[in-house]
């Protein structure tokens, strides 16, 4: 395997809506309060003008609501149980996308780190279908 002694680390922040096959993501330096904000501002812009989203989060500290966290009027934080990471769709993104665009590769630079994750991100979202499949649990569904 390649290997290299650098190191530098940047974050992919993103959403999927597995019932429209659609994600919305944002890469960041740090992960932070910050961050989180910036997120939930560009998954506000993605959320359909009639609609108010539910946006399933795990308990890191990014994610409490607070003083801090400004969660934007068309959208619902839902905090999952600790230590239950099979409830989060994300987690399967996460996996996906290690699996299939980031992983075991060496970067010359941050720029051409940030576009690997950018064209991964990119590769996720240009098939519905996939997000969809990723995103949906025969088990974890609220019917009607």
């Amino acid at each position: 395997m390649v290997r290299d002694t650098r190191h530098d680390s940047l974050y992919i922040f993103g959403a999927i809506c597995p019932a429209r096959g659609v994600g919305a993501a944002i890469i960041m330096p740090s992960v932070n309060t910050e961050a989180m904000n910036e997120h939930l501002k560009e998954i506000s812009t993605q959320i359909a003008a009639s609609a108010h989203a539910i946006l399933v989060c795990d308990g890191a500290g990014w994610h409490q609501p607070g003083e801090r966290l400004i969660v934007p009027d068309n959208m619902t934080l839902i905090p999952l149980p600790p230590y239950a990471p099979e409830l989060n769709p994300m987690e399967n993104v996460w996996d996906y996308l290690r699996g299939n665009k980031l992983s075991s590769l060496v970067w010359n630079s941050y720029q051409d780190m940030r576009n690997a994750a950018k064209n991964a991100w990119n590769f996720l979202v240009s098939d519905p279908a996939k997000i969809t499949s990723i995103g949906t649990r025969d088990w974890a569904q609220v019917t009607r």
